[in-house]
């Protein structure tokens, strides 16, 4: 899967704020997102990513 930063992708499970779609701040091995809706970040690896992955927004 490619993945770039900027893009914004839609997970299967919500953050427990409640918002599911996320922005890629940073890309690699692991991966930095940011919640759309409370601006926190997450470090996850890239295989978990891809596999919470619902689809790409943007």
């Amino acid at each position: 899967m490619e993945l770039k930063v900027g893009d914004v992708i839609e997970l299967k499970k919500p953050h427990p704020c409640g918002n599911r779609e996320f922005e890629i701040v940073r890309a690699g091995m692991d991966f930095r997102i940011k919640c759309r809706k409370c601006e926190t970040q997450i470090w996850i690896p890239r295989s978990k990513l891809e596999k919470r992955i619902k689809r790409v927004i943007e």
